[in-house]
């Protein structure tokens, strides 16, 4: 028997419905399953879990490992593609997967302490640079990922929504998120392998490296589009810090200067993706989809500081 959390079920539920509900059903069978087939003995889940089940485990010959386990679906398909082509160079190393059945078993990083709790802000955003700059690589299988264009496609089904309107959607966020994406995919230069949602919780200390990323997307766009992640982060935490627009234009300060990006490009990204956020956040009916819309307005508000 394993317990889940009411959160962790929800999510699940809200986001997969009835394949999630069938999922649920059957994790503790492929748990079994795959504790088999890759000889590792379970330990409890980690207590913080979104939309995967996640446990430690150890190896017959007793090195620690972790069990990844989620819905089958092309986000850990691509997941699993980009921790092949990343290699453990900036991120976890993976050892097995069975994308049929959504699983990986991955490098046990330790201490595993995430960027989170770092409290230097500065100090944190460099250390991201430092991933950043390892994890970009421009050798890879295209036909695998999904592009940072497709990804804006979620404006379309916004519009879609609401017939054309932006519903409970600020129009004036909208719009500018619209335009301002579609220019930057228009003028996009050089694809790069990203990893698609590097913030404060999936970048952790480990002994191998001072700090590697985990739980990539998978994604092909430009360099500077890694950073909006980590600049609308930590969410919803951001909102309640003192002056975060400061602390927001002086994050894309750093990353421009320190990985020689373009500052305005950063800017419109990081915007675009949290008015884009707020929408995904809707589509999964997470009651915290107004608050990406107040990140959005921080992130507007630090092109003035």
């Amino acid at each position: 028997m394993i317990t889940l959390s009411d959160d962790f079920t929800r999510r699940i539920l809200n986001s997969f419905g009835e394949d999630g509900r069938l999922w649920l059903q059957s994790l503790p069978s492929i748990l079994e399953e795959l504790t088999t087939t890759w000889d590792v003995k379970l330990m409890p889940p980690f207590s913080e879990m979104a939309f995967n089940y996640v446990a430690p485990a150890i190896r017959s010959g007793g090195s620690d490992v972790v069990l990844k386990v989620g819905v089958p679906r092309k986000e850990l398909v691509t997941e699993i593609a980009a921790l092949k082509a990343f290699n453990g160079n900036g991120a976890v190393a993976l050892y097995q997967a069975d994308p049929e059945m959504g699983a990986l078993l991955l490098e046990r990083l330790r201490p595993g302490t995430p960027l989170f709790n770092v409290d230097d802000d500065d100090f944190a955003t460099k250390a991201a640079c430092e991933v950043i700059r390892q994890l970009q690589i421009s050798s890879f299988d295209h036909d695998v990922f999904p592009t940072v264009g497709e990804w804006f496609r979620g404006f379309q089904r916004l519009r879609d929504e609401f017939n054309g309107e932006t519903g409970p959607f600020p129009n004036h966020l909208v719009d500018e998120a619209e335009v301002i994406s579609r220019d930057l995919l228009a003028s996009m230069e050089t694809p790069v392998l990203l990893h698609g949602d590097l913030h404060h919780w999936n970048i952790l200390s480990s002994e191998r490296e001072p700090w590697l990323a985990i739980d990539p997307k998978g994604v092909i766009g430009e360099s500077e589009f890694e950073t909006g992640a980590w600049i609308r982060n930590p969410f919803p935490n951001i909102l309640e810090l003192p002056n975060p627009s400061i602390m927001i234009a002086r994050r894309i300060d750093q990353f421009s200067n320190e990985l020689g990006l373009n500052r305005e490009r950063i800017y419109g990204w990081a915007f675009a993706q949290a008015v884009l956020s707020a929408y995904w956040s809707f589509e999964e009916k997470d009651e915290d989809w107004e608050n990406w819309l107040a990140v959005a307005e921080m992130i507007k508000n630090s092109m003035g500081n």
